[in-house]
């Protein structure tokens, strides 16, 4: 019976995913996979809290601070004895490529035929070994909070589709694609909340996982996580709100908020800024375009446009950026 108590099947997944997968991550799999051992997530959690002495008296014990799978801290995790917290531990995605092909806003079943088949076309002659999705793959308009037409597509429909755009991109790429969640994403989790809040946290609902259901080999970051490849951060691009505003361009408003080399979508506008430091450094700033239809029922009139980027990383250091515009069917 030992052999499957709670803290035994920790150790076991600990060794079966490496001592770097996050806590919160490794829990969910332990929950989805061990339903008749755990009560929850919080309870596949708290068994991996306990074999890395961050749970109840696990620290006092010898046994569990000599095990491989202690994690040490760097001073007394609570030398006052203040209440549990509930705050959670922020982490970055790193992104480990050579060549990435960078899309965003596909906005399906809005997405425009014509550009995504454009930019695949020059995508695939490049040979990128993963296909970044930098948000927003969904629209998700029957959950928005807006005045809804009823002839639009519906949620189920939106879903299969979106998954057949994944699944075409990796039959005719041959990469892997990783999925980073954008505000459109969070339509759903907002729905929930809203709508029907007894299934939050019910990893069945989750978008995550019903997405991998149809897709497995799928990397997924959720829309609040920044992605680190090297020197340069991507993001979807509303993590800093309404507040990212330039009137010269979206990557100089990019610029002035994160103060580093940085990507982002959301926009569905081409740009690009550069600034030299006193300290002789140099920060660079791209903005994508969409891959969506142009005129869209919310701003008929505006001035978005088609685009895409190419990213090669060095080893462990560097990046080129090579940010495209799309117009007519051709790459400028």
């Amino acid at each position: 019976m030992e052999k499957f108590s709670k803290s035994n099947v920790a150790r076991e997944y600990r060794d079966k995913h490496g001592m770097e997968m996050p806590t919160q991550r490794l829990a969910k799999i332990m929950f989805s996979e061990n339903k008749k051992l755990f009560y929850n997530v919080e309870d596949a959690r708290d068994a991996l809290r306990y074999i890395e002495g961050k749970k109840g008296r696990s620290l006092e014990s010898k046994i569990i601070r000599e095990s491989k799978y202690f994690k040490p801290e760097e001073r007394p995790r609570n030398a006052y004895n203040l209440p549990e917290s509930d705050e959670i531990e922020y982490k970055t995605f790193k992104l480990k490529s050579t060549r990435t092909a960078i899309i965003s806003d596909i906005h399906v079943p809005y997405h425009s035929v014509s550009a995504l088949t454009t930019a695949l076309d020059f995508i695939k002659a490049e040979k990128p070994d993963t296909i970044l999705i930098l948000g927003d793959l969904l629209d998700f308009y029957q959950l928005s909070n807006f005045n809804k037409d009823p002839r639009k597509r519906n949620f189920a429909s939106e879903i299969q589709m979106a998954c057949e755009v994944i699944k075409i991109i990796q039959d005719k790429i041959g990469a892997k694609v990783v999925y980073k969640f954008g505000n459109h994403s969070a339509r759903y989790r907002n729905y929930i909340f809203q709508r029907a809040a007894a299934l939050a946290g019910f990893e069945d609902f989750e978008l995550e996982t019903i997405i991998k259901k149809r897709i497995p080999e799928i990397t997924i970051v959720d829309d609040k996580i920044l992605i680190d490849a090297n020197e340069l951060t991507l993001l979807h691009g509303h993590e800093f709100g309404k507040s990212m505003f330039s009137p010269v361009n979206i990557a100089r408003g990019l610029f002035l908020r994160g103060k580093s080399n940085a990507i982002c979508g959301h926009h569905h506008r081409t740009s690009s800024h550069v600034e030299r430091t006193l300290k002789e450094k140099m920060i660079a700033t791209w903005s994508i375009g969409c891959l969506s239809e142009l005129h869209p029922d919310y701003l008929p009139i505006n001035n978005f446009n088609h685009g895409f980027a190419m990213l090669d990383l060095g080893k462990t250091t560097g990046f080129e950026v090579r940010n495209y515009s799309i117009y007519k069917g051709k790459v400028m």
